[in-house]
């Protein structure tokens, strides 16, 4: 693989690690709700907070609020940067097929299987009848069939489908969406900016009507509304540097947006001040008394995202292009390991429990637990001839997902 691809390999191991991390602390928030929300009762708060813990830091808060800001954008722009070279490579029916079976299947496995028991113990906390038959019961009573972090999936999905559609429909597609970044391995800050003034279009309007925490569902189909059309942006920016080749340009290791990562860093957590500030105020109720507060929250949310995302970029590519082999080996099995992590993460949050244990204890404890037990599983998986095919194809490939 070229220094580029080493890189971002390594980003994608990174990132899936950000992912067990985010929802391990979740259960020691200090912003938790007192008490566990009820099984049955809406708004179904237990799908953002399914186990509610004693102990409490707010230190988690922060590190979950940074990784919530930036994380899931960056991986629909990861999974953009290799669409071009698989779909060049497949043509577009085989493209849209291999991406049909290798997100689609999973997707209807994980909601069907694990994600039913992976939500048990949060039914268990405040069950009068903890069987597993009243579990089912409850579970197909509710009006939405719950499928956790597993939305990532169809989501992607439906933005690989809709992409190859429009690029069969349109053959100069590619040449547009190129020359969108062609210059930006020469002037990354303008395309920042690019990726800032879009992601801002599509956010804005959409956070007047709905929170950043609030969710909408049809069946097993779950979504941020205020987020999605963001996602669809990022996803969209690496594309055209896929379209223009993602080995060169913006994403050279020896580029200005590699040389500048510690300016870049500086700028991300900026960013994130102009986000967290303002929502703090928010939260505490003196928005009304401060005028501009929301716009300026909102603002720094879609700046924090593209900016902190581009400082990840900046950091692996000036310092991790040659291989790590703990972040090789991950990375080799980042999907599944994202497609079973939450099973594990539920059930040892409500395992320790009854553990008098600090929260950066436990936290630290469902991490590492959750990383060997998901990584052993995606050993397990690929296995099996199937699900090897479907998630492990190309384990040497930075772009195998």
């Amino acid at each position: 693989m070229s220094r580029t691809s080493v890189a971002l390999y390594n980003l994608r191991g990174f990132a899936i690690i950000m992912v067990v991390a985010f929802h391990s602390c979740i259960a020691y928030l200090a912003s938790q709700p007192v008490v566990p929300p009820p099984f049955d009762a809406p708004p179904y708060r237990w799908l953002a907070n399914p186990i509610v813990d004693d102990q409490r830091w707010l230190g988690l808060d922060l590190f979950c609020a940074f990784q919530y800001m930036y994380l899931m954008h960056l991986m629909f722009f990861l999974s953009g940067l290799f669409v071009y070279p698989s779909l060049v490579r497949k043509g577009a029916a085989r493209f849209a097929i291999d991406r049909l079976c290798r997100l689609g299947l999973p997707f209807v496995f994980g909601v069907l299987l694990l994600i039913p028991l992976a939500y048990y113990p949060v039914y268990r906390v405040t069950a009068v009848d903890p069987a597993w038959s009243a579990y089912l019961s409850h579970w197909r009573a509710l009006p939405f069939w719950p499928s956790g972090p597993l939305w990532f999936l169809w989501v992607l999905l439906i933005c690989n489908l809709v992409f190859v559609a429009a690029s069969s429909a349109v053959p100069r597609l590619r040449l547009g969406l190129a020359a969108l970044s062609a210059d930006a391995g020469a002037h990354p800050v303008r395309f920042a900016a690019g990726l800032f003034v879009m992601a801002a279009l599509a956010y804005l309007p959409l956070s007047m009507v709905y929170k950043p925490w609030d969710w909408v569902t049809f069946g097993p189909l779950a979504f941020q509304p205020s987020f999605v059309a963001p996602y669809a942006v990022f996803y969209l920016a690496g594309v055209s540097l896929s379209a223009h080749g993602y080995e060169r340009g913006l994403l050279q290791p020896d580029g200005s947006l590699a040389r500048r990562w510690l300016l870049w860093s500086v700028i991300a957590m900026a960013a994130f001040l102009v986000w967290i500030i303002p929502t703090a105020l928010i939260v505490k109720n003196i928005e009304p008394s401060v005028a501009g507060l929301q716009l300026l929250a909102d603002l720094g949310s879609v700046l924090a995202s593209a900016t902190i995302s581009l400082a990840l970029v900046a950091i692996f590519l000036n310092f991790a292009t040659a291989p790590r082999p703990m972040l090789g080996r991950i990375s080799a099995n980042a999907y599944p390991i994202y497609l079973v992590h939450y099973l594990f993460i539920i059930w040892i949050q409500y395992l320790l429990l009854d553990a008098n244990l600090p929260a950066v204890t436990k936290a630290a404890v469902v991490f590492a637990g959750t990383l060997l037990l998901s990584w052993a599983s995606a050993v397990l998986l690929g296995g099996i001839p199937v699900a090897a095919r479907l998630m492990l194809e190309k384990r040497g490939r930075a772009g195998s997902h």
